[in-house]
């Protein structure tokens, strides 16, 4: 695998430290800034909203660019925003900051995944993508425990100004490891960009993937209530329990990536099939400390094994424009987290148990598993079955059409 996959992985480990971090450090960020926890978790809102609405943004504007320069200069406005969010007087000037930060988080994991997949041979694409992705899985395991420890020591400003050093080094990573490239100037340029967004294959793709990572985010966002309360452990054990997680998902993306080049849609069968089996068992593995240990590790593990297959479906499906595709695939996956939390706080406010999360994140994994079989046979369906017949197909583009050999 090239080296450059390294300064990926560093950029993305800099964005997943960003994105997880204030989750733990709200209470200290409540006190100095004297708000309410509740308020405070606008922050977290703020940098999600930044995601969906950067990334497919961003991509779009930057697609005729170099996409070298386009990763440096997406990772230069990473590091603003995080020296912007250190620096924050107030509450208010703290959201726009975290919303700054979130801009470049979708359009780098989307370019970087069409940069890492043409460095590489076609049957090691996804295991690139996985490579890029240990970046954001090792975050859960090293950048937010260490981060936060950071910022409970020596302040939350300080945890951001951490961040932002993260950010320049993945700056000269890129700079010295990525290649040189021309800029890309495709003939019809944002008006294509946009057309292969039309396409029903993508849709599908995108709803697996917030069907998918809804169901992991049902569960996971009240994974320390399920701890404490069902579990039985001690508030000071989670953030252990939580790196334990990050060793789940890493394993899940390195596993997914590998088989993802063997069967692209296997694997993203076997990992949601996986990720039913496992949440459904939630309640019963919840009931003992020893199992809850497994069961947090079970959940990144499943959860992440269809990552990187569905970053490279959602490519593949938009071939004309993969950095947008890409990106609008890294929108969809916050749009998981956010509608993901809020059925799980539905099933929570019913009454219905510590545990109901993670039950309605099984539910919302068969829905995913049905998207993804419906798009399975609209696959099927758009191919002529008759072997050795070619024909030439129609694009969007009234001057343009292409043979398909089917």
């Amino acid at each position: 695998m090239p080296l450059a996959l390294l300064a990926l992985a560093v950029g993305a480990f800099g964005l997943g430290t960003t994105e997880f971090v204030m989750m733990g450090l709200l209470p200290d960020v409540a006190s100095d800034l004297g708000i309410s926890i509740p308020t405070a978790g606008h922050l977290v809102s703020a940098y999600a909203l930044g995601v969906v609405i950067g990334a497919p943004l961003l991509a779009a504007v930057t697609a005729r660019m170099s996409r070298r320069k386009v990763l440096i200069g997406l990772m230069g406005l990473f590091v603003a925003g995080n020296a912007l969010s250190a620096l924050a007087p107030g509450e208010h000037w703290l959201l726009a900051a975290r919303f700054l930060s979130g801009l470049p988080h979708g359009a780098f994991f989307g370019v970087g995944a069409v940069v890492a997949t043409g460095m590489v041979a076609p049957e090691r694409k996804a295991r690139s993508v996985s490579l890029m992705f240990l970046g954001l899985t090792l975050a859960n395991i090293a950048g937010v425990p260490v981060a936060t420890l950071m910022g409970q020591h020596l302040g939350w400003r300080a945890t951001f100004l951490g961040v932002s050093a993260i950010g320049l080094a993945a700056i000269a990573s890129l700079a010295l490891l990525i290649p040189h490239d021309h800029a890309h100037a495709p003939a019809v340029g944002l008006r294509r960009e946009l057309v292969a967004l039309k396409s029903v294959p993508v849709w599908l793709a995108l709803g697996t993937t917030v069907a998918g990572f809804g169901a992991l985010f049902s569960a996971y966002s009240y994974i320390t209530p399920m701890l404490t309360d069902s579990a039985g452990y001690a508030d000071s054990s989670v953030t252990l329990l939580l790196a334990l997680f990050g060793v789940g998902a890493t394993a899940g993306n390195l596993v997914g990536g590998r088989l993802a080049d063997h069967s692209l849609r296997g694997t993203l069968f076997g990992g949601l099939t996986s990720l039913i089996v496992v949440l459904a068992l939630f309640p019963v593995l919840m009931s003992a400390q020893w199992s809850a240990a497994v069961a947090v590790v079970l959940l990144g593990t499943a959860a992440f094994v269809t990552g990187s297959p569905l970053q490279l479906m959602v490519m593949e499906k938009a071939s004309a424009a993969p950095s947008l595709a890409s990106s609008a695939n890294q929108a969809a996956f916050n749009l998981a987290n956010a509608g993901g939390a809020w059925i799980g706080g539905l099933a929570l406010a019913a009454g219905l148990g510590a545990t109901s999360p993670a039950l309605t994140g099984a539910a919302l994994a068969v829905l995913g598993l049905g998207v993804a079989a419906v798009a399975a046979v609209v696959d099927r369906r758009r191919v002529d079955v008759s072997p050795g017949r070619e024909r030439v197909v129609a694009t969007h583009l009234p001057e343009q059409a292409e043979a398909v050999r089917y």
